[in-house]
């Protein structure tokens, strides 16, 4: 027999019957025996606002997987690529799908001018390269008209091309802007993760020849950051996506969503403070704080992951790799003891507050040269894979406009008084 469930309105005696189906309940039969309560859920907490069959996360166990594919072996032996394409089509590419697919990302890398010289060159000198990101994106629907023609799968897909391509172009672009050097041109005989470091790194080389080391610590990353179920980027994406406006348009609401401190800034803040503490001798001192409730452990817990998150592992075998390459991170030993000590103690233990992805990634992007304004950014590049299959697949389940509810806490009705009255 099927799972289930059965409530009982205390007002009525009236019961109902509710099947447990993938580990869910189904609000609409609640609303069948309780029409006009609403469930009260802050920060959806305990709602799953949709069915995907994206990305599979196991909090309690660490386990991530995109389309059924654990992340480490995705991350030792795919590309990001090759992971995108997984993501908004179901299934690894063949190599032939694979072939085409690259050259459809590459030779969609560059931005129309107008988009650079009138658009981006317009920021003030030291506007934050995620705000010039955000803006860019939503600015790009404007460029492509037929953008607006989501039902037809060809267009559409022109646009997910489009957006996955010249999403690393915008982002060298601002950042290149924010410290007043000169923009570079894609080049289409790199990959992607290359193609990008010479779009942030060349100066006055004929040709930019990065490290093949830095280019897979990159992929690596951006495979890490390609997806993550029901975020609250993605959320938005769908909530946006669900009005049925354009790619761009989507886009830019989720990554305007991750420009937030609480979502794309947490390996910021985690060298932030890692800077704050100086030096391995202060490491304890800093834990205690952290234990009476002074300071906040960062890059430590995750909403979702009650063990050790699954990408923390592979970035952490990452940070050897790059630091072979740049020196060590002067912050990695910190780091490295504030791992040790909490992984011993039993306030930490005892509510599992465990290394998350953002705890070394900040430390490979700083180790490889960017600057912190640049890590949310670096983000939103892979995430942008992510998105565009949550909005592939909303539209493929014809959901309706998103439109929660809430319940009313305001005043009871009142007459209006004039303001001489007042």
């Amino acid at each position: 027999m099927p799972e289930s469930i059965t409530i009982t309105d205390n007002r009525t005696g009236e019961s109902r019957e509710i099947p447990i189906l993938n580990g869910g309940v189904a609000a609409s039969d609640f609303s069948k025996l309780l029409p006009g309560v609403w469930f009260y859920d802050p920060a959806f907490m305990s709602t799953a606002a949709c069915e995907s069959s994206i990305t599979y996360l196991d909090g309690e166990a660490g386990v991530l997987r995109y389309r059924g594919y654990p992340i480490e072996q995705l991350a030792e032996n795919s590309s990001y690529l090759e992971v995108a394409y997984l993501l908004l089509n179901g299934e690894l590419p063949t190599a032939e799908q694979y072939t085409e697919w690259s050259h459809e990302i590459t030779y969609h890398t560059f931005i129309h001018e107008n988009v650079r010289k009138r658009f981006l060159e317009g920021f003030h000198y030291d506007a934050h390269p995620m705000g010039m990101m955000v803006s860019a994106v939503a600015a790009l629907s404007t460029f492509y008209l037929d953008a607006k023609d989501i039902f037809d799968p060809a267009v559409l897909h022109k646009q997910i091309v489009r957006l996955i391509a010249k999403m690393p172009t915008l982002a060298a672009a601002a950042h290149r802007f924010s410290v007043g050097m000169p923009f570079v041109y894609p080049d289409n005989n790199l990959d992607f993760s290359a193609n990008f470091l010479s779009m942030m790194w060349k100066v006055a080389e004929p040709r930019f020849e990065p490290d093949p080391i830095l280019v897979k610590a990159l992929d690596v990353l951006f495979i890490l950051h390609a997806d993550h179920e029901q975020n609250c980027g993605t959320t938005s994406m769908r909530t946006v996506a669900s009005s049925h406006a354009d790619p761009y348009s989507a886009t830019a609401a989720a990554a305007a969503a991750l420009y937030g401190p609480r979502h794309g800034g947490a390996n910021e803040a985690v060298i932030k403070m890692l800077n704050e503490i100086g030096s391995i001798d202060n490491v304890e001192a800093y834990i205690q704080t952290v234990k009476e409730g002074k300071r906040v452990l960062q890059g430590f817990g995750h909403r979702v992951y009650k063990s050790y998150d699954p990408r923390a592992t592979i970035i952490k075998q990452t940070a050897d790799k790059v630091f072979s390459v740049t020196g060590k991170n002067p912050l990695l030993d910190i780091a490295l003891k504030l791992e040790e000590i909490a992984l011993s103690d039993d306030y930490f233990i005892s509510r599992r507050l465990y290394p998350n992805v953002d705890f070394y990634s900040g430390l490979i992007y700083q180790a490889m040269g960017f600057p912190l304004e640049m890590f949310t950014v670096l983000f939103a590049i892979p995430r942008t894979a992510g998105w565009l299959a949550h909005f592939k697949e909303l539209l493929e389940q014809d959901l309706k406009i998103t439109r929660p509810r809430q319940l009313y806490i305001g005043a009871d009705e009142r007459n209006y008084v004039p303001i001489s009255a007042r």
